[in-house]
């Protein structure tokens, strides 16, 4: 990467509201002013943006407004000038129907948040599922210089004398009480020992995939992905991100420079390395779409298929992130797949990933595996395609049953979400352990929003019997702290129309991951006559943002971006507002 030479305090954006000598720039200063801003402050120094995604409806960025103070230290210690703004929060825990519904919302509010303000840079604070994506979304379309710090891991929970992870222990223990292994006093004794500190799920679901990430993109600096949220050394970390975005300014370095297709190759490999949530492919599909980087599912197969996983935490494996950080952290993992990375990749602190991780050293083999040892022989994502998911569905291998990747068996068919609660649990439900569950209307879509509900449960008369797991399809996602062999994302989905929505029960329903096939056995005659039958869902709302996102929601396969929102404007300053 060729660098540029430094940039003069004349050519930030911030000049044109601050370094005027007129009425306009009279009111900025003034009214900032107010804060106990003094003068010196709008001397040409670089703006900075700390975009702060606090809530306390999002528990696991609660403890932002110290993060942020810590990222405003050092912005001041580099002679830059912090400005805090918030934007939309958005919280997996709380929020319904689901917070994917809005995290394009999110992504409008952070790009015209940054594009309308003063702001020669900005650093993004997110922690949650969909506010990583979103902030990076919404940045990308700007591309301005940018550093993403997320907010850490919670510290391991702890039950009764072991440990126990967020999400993934909530899906055991809810099965548990179904089949009378515990009681509703153990679940609330459990829920008190399960979030024990700040910061968000503390094993290898999708937020720590997405912190994973934002570190191995380059956009976070080294180490971003696992120091536990309430660990001081992440509020270091902050303090020097601060620092690092004054002088990205001065450089020019933009997200656009580090976010390259190398950079998103990278990710791919790292997510397969980690076991990483099948969350991170429409997340990174859509933060490419947003720089113009051509990245496709094809991608994402084609990079994970042989990539094993090195990471031993739930759900996939025992450990969960405050081990990982202990025993390394991500540097560990990205040295140890070398072979496989773009080694000249840039990053945010200035270096290459592989200057970065070159020295790291692993103190934990139990929790990181060696490349040539692995933890599991599968870690990538594997993309299935076939007349039931012509534009694709998704697979994680490290978290399916080895003995169901290959399988065939007869569909049991739930319409969508309040038929399946219905009647999972139904005695009289025509099941057993080789049939494929099948559940419609939960894409993006149909429930709408693509909700976390495709690794449903169980029917409660197969796990009385101590059945396991199943074959589950849906046109939905899963949170990245679940387990089962599961295919989700299947596009198009069932309420656009998708082959998914054809659908009945008794039918013969292949699955080969091997093969990278998912089959429907029905004659292409039937299928014919079917959809002539088929009628597409009532619309969800006939306003606001609802229908906003139905109507202009693109699928799974293209990142779940709105149609007119993939590309970028940009950061031009905008007209004078007086």
């Amino acid at each position: 990467m060729t660098k540029k030479p430094p940039k003069e305090p004349s050519e930030l954006r911030s000049v044109q509201w601050f370094g005027r000598h007129d009425r306009d720039a009279l009111v900025h200063r003034s009214w900032m002013k107010n804060q106990g801003i003094p003068h010196d402050q709008f001397d040409g120094r670089p703006v900075i943006g700390i975009c702060n995604t606090w809530s306390q409806a999002t528990p696991c960025n609660a403890h932002f407004r110290e993060l942020a103070q810590h990222v405003r230290d050092g912005v001041l210690d580099a002679g830059g000038f912090p400005i805090e703004f918030p934007v939309m929060s958005l919280g997996e825990t709380l929020m319904r129907p689901t917070t994917m519904l809005f995290r394009n919302q999110a992504a409008m509010d952070v790009e015209e948040s940054i594009r309308a303000n003063p702001f020669d840079g900005v650093v993004l604070l997110m922690g949650c599922d969909k506010t990583t994506p979103s902030l990076l979304m919404g940045a990308a379309s700007c591309d301005l210089p940018t550093i993403g710090v997320s907010g850490g891991p919670m510290l391991n929970g702890k039950f009764r004398g072991e440990d126990i992870g967020s999400g993934t222990h909530v899906w055991k223990f809810t099965e548990m009480l179904k089949t009378g292994e515990m009681h509703e006093s153990d679940m609330l004794e459990a829920e008190a020992c399960m979030s024990r500190s700040a910061g968000h799920c503390m094993t290898m679901g999708t937020a720590s995939t997405m912190a994973s990430m934002v570190e191995a993109l380059g956009i976070g600096l080294p180490t971003n992905a696992a120091i536990p949220a309430v660990d001081s050394r992440r509020r270091v970390l902050a303090r020097m991100a601060g620092r690092r975005i004054v002088d990205m300014v001065r450089e020019d370095l933009r997200m656009s420079q580090i976010l390259t297709k190398d950079a998103f190759e990278n990710a791919i490999l790292v997510n397969g390395a980690i076991g990483g949530s099948t969350n991170a492919v429409v997340h990174l599909i859509a933060v490419a779409g947003r720089l113009g980087v051509k990245l496709t599912l094809d991608d994402w197969d084609r990079l994970g298929r042989d990539m094993p996983c090195l990471v031993n935490l739930m759900p996939s494996g025992k450990y969960l992130m405050e081990d990982f950080y202990y025993a390394g952290g991500l540097p560990v993992v990205i040295r140890e797949i070398g072979q496989y990375i773009h080694k000249h990749a840039a990053t945010a602190n200035g270096s290459t990933i592989w200057e970065n991780v070159k020295d790291a050293t692993n103190y934990n083999t139990e929790v990181i595996t060696s490349l040539d040892k692995p933890f599991k022989p599968h870690g990538g994502i594997a993309v299935l395609r076939g007349n039931l998911a012509p534009l694709g569905a998704v697979l994680k291998p490290s978290a399916a049953t080895p003995a169901l990747m290959k399988h065939k068996g007869r569909a049991v068919v739930f319409e969508d979400i309040d038929d399946l609660n219905q009647r999972i649990d139904n005695p009289k439900l025509e099941v057993d352990a080789s049939c494929v569950l099948v559940l419609k209307n939960c894409g993006p879509k149909g429930y709408p929003g693509f909700p976390e509900v495709g690794n449903f449960a169980l029917p409660e008369k197969l796990l009385k019997k101590g059945v396991t797991d199943m074959v589950r399809i849906s046109d939905a996602r899963m949170s990245g702290t679940a387990y089962g062999t599961v295919v989700l994302h299947t596009a198009p989905e069932a309420a656009a129309g998708g082959p998914l929505a054809l659908v009945e029960n008794g039918d013969l329903i292949e699955l080969d991951v091997d093969e990278r096939r998912i089959q429907l056995h029905v004659s292409d005659g039937e299928l014919a006559l079917r959809r002539k039958r088929w009628k597409p869902p009532q619309p969800h709302s006939d306003r606001g943002w609802v229908k906003l996102y139905c109507d202009t929601v693109l699928q799974a396969d293209q990142g779940v971006d709105l149609d007119f929102l993939v590309g970028n404007s940009g950061a031009k300053v905008g007209r004078e507002s007086h």
